[in-house]
């Protein structure tokens, strides 16, 4: 009858997620023996097919599937139950929730639209200008808090802005040029994402895969990670600014555009008040605490950390400073809201706990894929890579990697491969840096298709623009970010992080 529900829909989408991948899985538990000895090698396998399908299709929430070792791996024997749990809260997600409620806290009291409207004021409104000037704010935001909340915030200033520059341009010429702002905005989010360990959920997650595959690994610390990623994302930056330009650039000059003004919204907020000034600089001791705390050293050259005035600054890590300074804004009273702080218990209701259970079922997976054995396996089928330069090997995991999170989750992606990665680089006798880092900066460098990132997706949804155009431009800037990451890693990574790109060190021993 019309209208009727039925219980199951018949779509391609629904037979992967609900009948393909669990067949495939009893498929590989019943009949697949992967390694003759060690049935754990095999149930893992089947374990991350499973989740990488429903992961893919979405059948149901992503952290949903992302509990799955939890059950999972102690009914196989993979490991133990306790440690399963342990897995999905560690000191990477503390970093995540310190760095997210000083943001919402920012959200709460709309600093982060000041700072950009401050920007854009200062950048000025000639077209090279506003494009450079909105693509900066989105990528400076996006470097602390959420990708998907700074270009929600953004979008709103970018169509108000378009629509008043509709006033005094060509009606063409601003359709056309206001395609590359809203791409700007979506590209600058990723963009600015990768130069810290918080800007992007790939980053925390290689952190701490590395912890689990390699224990003895050394740290890398916000400092070390800032200074290997950011002069990728100057470089992305500045080369998508251009790009986006002249590709999209209006064709008449703008001799009316000086009537168009940031000032007016700006204006609009007000003075700063009291609660915006505390936790402005909160947030500058913030960044600027995870920049000093363990110091850098480059060469011959160190300067130390402040974590060397405690007398054990090992115990000491960036999510100690995350949580602290969070902690702060729960203590101080706001003066506009009498009886109540800067940040109250309902915050916490904000958090990303969806994304913080995906993290904990990517630690999961890492630990299970160096439990079973599946790692080493991996890396052992993958021969095919020994001998091979190690530009040619870096470049296929930067291209390989952000072709695929144009399909997929990069989170779940990057949890899936960088295990993977790990046994590989044990097999080919390189380190495990020289392949795990341009892969996690390759899942945040996918710019052709609206399903590849939330920024992407919301740009998209302003109905601006086509598909086919977002590919066609995202393409040329996904190749060239390929070239950039695996050169930046090969001749700077090696010097920052300090070690020699063809020998394998003795923490990277999975055994």
């Amino acid at each position: 009858m019309p209208g009727r529900k039925t219980l199951f829909q018949f779509t391609a989408k629904n037979i992967t997620g609900f009948i393909i991948a669990p067949l495939l899985f009893i498929f590989f538990i019943v009949f697949v023996d992967l390694e003759p000895g060690k049935p754990q090698v095999t149930y893992t396998l089947a374990i991350t097919l499973l989740m990488a399908i429903w992961w893919l299709t979405d059948i149901i929430p992503l952290s949903v599937t992302a509990l799955l070792p939890v059950v999972l791996f102690p009914l196989f024997g993979i490991m133990n139950g306790k440690a399963v749990s342990s897995t999905y809260f560690n000191y990477v997600i503390f970093l995540f929730i310190g760095g997210f409620l000083v943001a919402l806290a920012m959200e709460k009291w709309n600093l982060h639209k000041r700072i950009a409207l401050r920007i854009l004021l200062i950048t000025g409104t000639s077209s090279l200008r506003l494009l450079f000037g909105f693509m900066f704010a989105t990528a400076f935001l996006s470097m602390w808090i959420s990708n998907t909340a700074t270009v929600m915030m953004m979008l709103p200033i970018v169509l108000s802005i378009i629509s008043n520059l509709e006033e005094y341009v060509d009606k063409k010429d601003i359709s056309r040029f206001s395609v590359g702002i809203l791409l700007g905005v979506a590209y600058g989010a990723s963009i600015g994402g990768i130069a810290t360990l918080v800007g992007t959920p790939p980053n925390p997650i290689f952190v701490q895969v590395l912890d689990i595959m390699f224990p003895k690994a050394p740290e890398i610390s916000f400092s070390d990670w800032f200074l290997f990623a950011f002069p990728i994302s100057v470089i992305m930056f500045l080369f998508t600014w251009l790009f986006l330009y002249f590709r999209f650039k209006p064709t008449a000059s703008w001799k009316l555009l000086n009537k168009v003004s940031f000032k007016q919204q700006y204006e609009e907020l007000g003075k700063a008040g009291f609660e915006e000034k505390v936790v402005l600089v909160d947030f500058i001791a913030l960044a600027v605490l995870w920049l000093t705390r363990s110091g850098l050293t480059y060469g011959n050259t160190v300067i130390p950390g402040w974590g060397s005035l405690f007398n054990n600054p090992k115990y000491i890590n960036d999510g100690t400073v995350a949580i602290a300074l969070a902690l702060i804004l729960f203590l101080i009273p706001s003066k506009n809201k009498k009886g109540k702080q800067i940040l109250d218990g309902k915050i916490i209701t904000k958090l990303p706990w969806g994304i913080l259970l995906l993290f904990g079922g990517g630690f999961a997976l890492a630990s299970g894929f160096k439990e079973s054995g599946l790692s080493s396996w991996f890396g052992e089928q993958m021969t095919v890579f020994a001998g091979q330069p190690d530009l040619l090997i870096i470049i296929t995991v930067a291209i390989g990697m952000a072709f695929l999170t144009e399909v997929t989750s990069n989170t779940a992606t990057t949890q899936l491969i960088l295990p993977i990665l790990a046994g590989l680089s044990v097999s080919l006798h390189v380190n495990p840096l020289l392949l795990m880092l341009p892969a996690t900066i390759s899942a945040s460098m996918a710019f052709m298709l609206p399903v590849a990132t939330p920024p992407n997706a919301i740009v998209f949804g302003a109905e601006r623009f086509s598909i086919g155009t977002m590919a066609k431009t995202g393409i040329i800037i996904n190749i060239f970010g390929a070239i950039v990451i695996t050169l930046i890693t090969y001749y700077w990574g090696t010097s920052v992080f300090g070690f020699n790109p063809d020998v394998i060190p003795t923490w990277a021993i999975l055994k």
